[in-house]
């Protein structure tokens, strides 16, 4: 790997570890607040608002200057999200802004890799990218739920600034101040992200034309017969694993009797097993293999309705593992395979770009649909089986897609395949 790379995942880390961190930090800040249980589970639909309403501009954005540019800028407004937070500003909305960094920072981050990479390294970083936002995850929650916990807080509380009141009396917020902190370290590496050389699409001075423009880059990715499936399939994994972080900490509790402290270290449990599913996968699976990796969507499903039945943290621990690496080794070739069609079709900003959209589109839909059921009293037992249900079914679903399309489609796909093989000896 080119030394650049490692300058973008420093900087992926730190950024990735503060947003996981500060997500538990917003949760606890609702609870000791008196928030209702609805307000934490919308947490994450808000983080999603901006993907979804910003898509169409952001990859534009992205592509037109400096990627390590746009991600500095992108983690400076996360900053702008943590001091509202502080400030007074509902935690609700103040985390929709640093939503909104997050949406300009994803298509940067992953953008330079197809500029900065040939397409023969591109499952391998995405092994390295995947890998290390889950690592980044298991910190981000493990840190995150030991910075809110009473020990941590009453050390943090327990400093004074001379002839100063900050302000700062809960142990949420003294974890926030403490996590911009983090923001600032990733924004110092994305100085040090090399320009790429690759030549800048300017946006156009009438930003209302990349909205038909973005309509396009859309309709061309759904209707490429492999850029369909693995966009389905990215959609569907990311649409109901962002919802499953908030699940897991309303189950742990439910279940377990869990504090929010205690909670965070089961979704760290879980990313663990994807971190290891998704280096494996990296190491294994080819760009042109990708589709096979399909049934373990099914499987996944499988397992998230059987937490159901687990009522012993000694039996969940091993059991959240396997349903994270599952998901680790499926979604990494499948998002190598997307960011090849994508770079292919229409460059990488607006590629990733349209892939957050329909991914976050289907975190808000799926997290608004759990957080309207919350508010009308379902119980994280029932979200559990909806959620594990949507996941198989759907799975099957796009598994019997890519079927019909290798029958009805032959020469068109093994066409894309052959492409995509090629790319991966060559590239």
């Amino acid at each position: 790997m080119k030394r650049g790379f490692y300058t973008i995942m420093s900087a992926q880390f730190f950024s990735s570890l503060a947003d996981n961190a500060l997500f538990v930090a917003a949760v606890e800040l609702i609870r000791i607040s008196g928030g209702a249980e609805w307000q934490r589970a919308a947490l994450v639909p808000m983080f999603a608002l901006f993907y979804v309403v910003l898509a169409p501009f952001v990859g534009a954005f992205a592509d037109s200057r400096p990627k390590g540019e746009v991600m500095f800028i992108s983690n400076a407004i996360k900053v702008v999200g943590c001091l509202m937070m502080l400030f007074g500003t509902h935690p609700l909305l103040s985390y929709a802004i640093v939503g909104l960094g997050a949406a300009a920072y994803s298509p940067a981050k992953y953008g330079i890799l197809t500029e900065l990479l040939p397409s023969s390294q591109l499952v391998k970083a995405n092994g390295w990218i995947e890998g290390l936002t889950i690592a980044s995850i298991i910190l981000g929650v493990l840190i995150g739920g030991q910075l809110v916990g009473p020990n941590v807080t009453e050390f943090l509380l327990g400093f004074n600034m001379p002839f100063l009141d900050t302000g700062i009396d809960t142990g949420p917020e003294a974890a926030i101040l403490l996590l911009i902190s983090l923001y600032a370290l990733a924004a110092w590496f994305n100085t040090r992200i090399p320009n790429t050389g690759v030549e800048m699409r300017p946006m156009p001075k009438n930003l209302v034309a990349l909205i038909p423009d973005f309509w396009g880059c859309n309709s061309r990715l759904w209707n490429d017969k492999l850029g369909q499936i693995s966009l389905s399939t990215t959609t569907l994994f990311w649409g109901v694993s962002g919802n499953l972080r908030y699940i897991v900490l309303a189950w742990s509790a439910a279940a377990l009797g869990y504090s929010t402290t205690q909670a965070s270290s089961l979704v760290g449990v879980v990313a663990i097993g994807t971190a290891v599913g998704a280096v494996v996968a990296s190491m294994r699976m080819k760009l042109h293999q990708a589709t096979l990796v399909m049934p373990l969507g099914i499987g996944m499903g499988i397992l998230v309705m059987g937490m159901n039945f687990i009522d012993n943290v000694w039996v969940a621990a091993p059991f959240l593992i396997l349903l994270g690496a599952l998901g680790g080794f499926l979604v990494v070739p499948m998002n190598a395979l997307l960011q090849h069609r994508g770079h292919n079709l229409m460059g990488a900003g607006r590629s990733i770009a349209v892939q957050n959209f329909n991914e976050q589109a289907c975190i808000l839909l799926l997290g608004g649909l759990y957080t309207f059921s919350t508010g009308m009293g379902l119980s994280a037992f029932g979200a559990i089986t909806a959620f594990g249900f949507v996941v198989a079914f759907c799975m099957w679903l796009i598994k019997r897609w890519h079927e019909r399309n290798l029958r009805e489609h032959s020469e068109e796909v093994k066409h894309l395949i052959e492409v995509a093989k090629n790319d991966n000896l060559h590239g």
